[in-house]
């Protein structure tokens, strides 16, 4: 069966997959396809869907189950593997990030213990599974990601607990191992699969949804996703290579491609930054006059920059042409070299009134005409956090008040926010957002 999956896949689709998996792996009662079904239903009914961009939403819960099963039935077998550890690992699967209410993006495995503790429809199918409720709280636990410091003690000592409450586990140190193996295979599986089911513009999605819903600067989003996985290739990599060699061949293949493919974007912010160090880059801001944003070479230079930005970031997508021809907006560029230099950089934004905001935002000064919408910044790939963003956010500032605004709005992290309610912009939050944490504020020029 050749998996192949884009950034647009939907649970419908994931739901297919892993049902034909699960026949194949002879998971044909009908308990799973009810677990199955209910998880679905819970993450959406939170809002915890597709729609929600964040890297631990359904998708991610399904993309886990089907790479589970695509491992325990592929190409090359496991002999340590039983009939009910393909159980416990489908439904550890299925729940290790089942977090409906959670405050941040990443679930804390503590709150998934407890939210499915106390579901009784999720401890009725188990049961109806014929398996050990604690031997499925080892496997989740032992997916804590990073398995070091503060978090691997504590995970540990309530593995232990679990442990000693299942008669499988009591007083049995072979056994004990086995689970513990098995819950490092699911984490593996679970740090895999999602960038082995597609190319790299499905990988770099993720990313991206890792990086806003963990509120990472973007400037650490490349440096960080190669730590990831030089983590994953070097740290563990026994494990890793196991998993790999039992998913389909083409999945590999993109999982291998996908790393190299971050690689090479390190190297190149790498590069640009030496290059900046040097003396060798210069940032130059420029205020972009009409006739230059009528041009269209211009408009397509700046919405190839804008489609780099994380989803939700990208307001007013479908007229973004029209905007950059609409004399209420003000844009200017940051370039490399001089004013006439490619552009690297934009910031844009018009009258808070031209803004109908997809997410609930209530801003009081809606209607009096007296406040500049910032929109989220765009930068390339490569160049964030060598001050291009600060000199263009600047530069629309003293913009905002040529034109005699009397506030400035915008959605940035809220850390980002925290700092400037200190500082001499004396910021203040107006909107919160969560699990995202990308919030929306309000500065008086």
């Amino acid at each position: 069966m050749k998996i192949l999956l884009t950034s647009t896949a939907t649970p419908s689709i994931l739901r297919k997959k892993i049902m034909d998996m699960s026949k194949k792996n002879g998971l044909t009662q009908p308990c799973f396809e009810k677990m199955l079904d209910y998880t679905i239903d819970i993450f959406e009914s939170n809002g915890l869907g597709t729609a929600y961009y964040g890297y631990h939403n359904i998708d991610h819960e399904l993309e886990v189950t089907l790479g589970t099963l695509l491992v325990c039935g592929g190409e090359e077998s496991i002999p340590e593997l039983s009939n009910d550890d393909l159980k416990y690992l489908y439904v550890s699967a299925l729940f290790h990030d089942f977090d409906p209410e959670k405050s941040v993006d990443k679930p804390h495995e503590e709150n998934v213990l407890k939210s499915i503790s106390v579901d009784p429809t999720i401890k009725d199918l188990i049961i109806k599974a014929g398996i050990d409720f604690e031997i499925i709280k080892v496997l989740i636990l032992r997916t804590v990601y990073p398995w070091e410091g503060d978090l691997r003690e504590r995970a540990e000592k309530e593995i232990e607990k679990c442990f000693q409450i299942s008669e499988i586990t009591k007083d049995n140190p072979e056994k004990q191992k086995h689970y513990l193996w098995l819950g490092w295979l699911l984490s593996i599986i679970d740090r895999v699969t999602g960038y082995a089911l597609g190319d790299f513009s499905k990988a770099l999605h993720l990313a991206k949804m890792n990086s806003h819903a963990s509120a990472w600067n973007p400037a650490l989003m490349i440096k960080r996703s190669v730590m990831y996985f030089e983590g994953l290739i070097g740290g563990e990599s026994n494990m890793c290579e196991m998993v790999l060699r039992c998913l389909p061949k083409h999945m590999r293949k993109n999982f291998m491609q996908n790393v190299q493919e971050f690689m090479k974007l390190r190297q190149k912010e790498i590069q640009i930054q030496s290059d900046f160090l040097y003396d060798n880059l210069k940032l130059v801001s420029k205020i972009e006059s009409m006739p230059i944003r009528k041009d269209k070479t211009f408009v397509d230079a700046l919405h190839s920059i804008y489609l780099e930005l994380p989803k939700p970031l990208r307001l007013e997508e479908k007229d973004f042409g029209e905007s950059i021809n609409d004399s209420d907006v003000l844009l200017n560029t940051v370039r490399l070299g001089n004013t006439g230099g490619p552009i690297i950089g934009f910031a844009k934004g018009g009258p808070l009134e031209n803004y109908k905001f997809s997410v609930e935002v209530r801003d009081e000064n809606q209607g009096k005409r007296n406040t500049m919408f910032l929109e989220p910044i765009a930068l390339k790939m490569g160049y964030w956090g060598l001050g291009g963003g600060h000199m263009m956010r600047q530069l629309f500032l003293m913009q905002a008040h040529t034109m005699k605004y009397e506030f400035l709005t915008s959605f940035a992290l809220r850390d980002v926010i925290e700092k400037r309610t200190k500082s001499f912009e004396r910021a203040e939050f107006v909107t919160k957002f969560d699990p995202e944490r990308w919030d929306y504020y309000r500065i008086k020029l």
